[in-house]
């Protein structure tokens, strides 16, 4: 099962389509602030972000940014009042895959989530971090805590597939 992080500080919003996402067969996590969003995307590697702009804490254009700065590139549907051409083309600009003004229809929004879920695992993030565990794609380290150890190919392949899909069994033909 898919999981994704949904970052909606409007609480009757949020319920609404995390309801939405969960009947499509998606597991979904909700924050309603930015800190709370970068916490939890330390703690798990999710496979695709939806983002409010609007949120008590700053525009969510700011966790987009820093996220992209820091490696990760996890897929991400930015949702937002704002529906200017500006507006979109900065969203994307800021790293956004997907950008849908408010309002919205439900099935959109939620068919919306699954293209991006259908993107390939390479694409979902650079650097997956599952609790301590974070891999360095590119130079094939992985870290846990304050220890490293550089993996072979092999090893980084298979390390990479148990990391992005740590909530799913992963067959031997993966």
């Amino acid at each position: 099962m898919s999981r994704i992080l949904l970052i909606e500080d409007h609480d009757r919003l949020a319920q609404l389509m995390h309801q939405g996402l969960v009947n499509a067969g998606i597991a979904v996590d909700v924050v309603d602030r930015i800190d709370a969003a970068w916490a939890a995307v330390q703690q798990i590697s999710y496979q695709a972000l939806v983002l409010d702009r609007g949120l008590p804490d700053g525009d969510g254009l700011l966790l987009l940014k820093k996220l992209r700065n820091a490696g990760l590139s996890v897929p991400c549907l930015v949702l937002t009042a704002r529906d200017a051409l500006h507006d979109r083309v900065e969203g994307l600009e800021a790293g956004a895959d997907d950008y849908l003004p408010k309002p919205f229809a439900m099935d959109e929004m939620v068919a919306r989530v699954r293209a991006l879920l259908r993107r390939p695992v390479e694409f979902h993030s650079i650097d997956p971090i599952h609790g301590d565990l974070r891999l360095h794609t590119e130079s094939g380290v992985l870290f846990s805590g304050n220890e490293s150890i550089t993996l072979a190919p092999a090893e980084l392949h298979i390390m990479q597939l148990l990391l992005y899909k740590h909530d799913e069994v992963v067959r031997r033909s993966a």
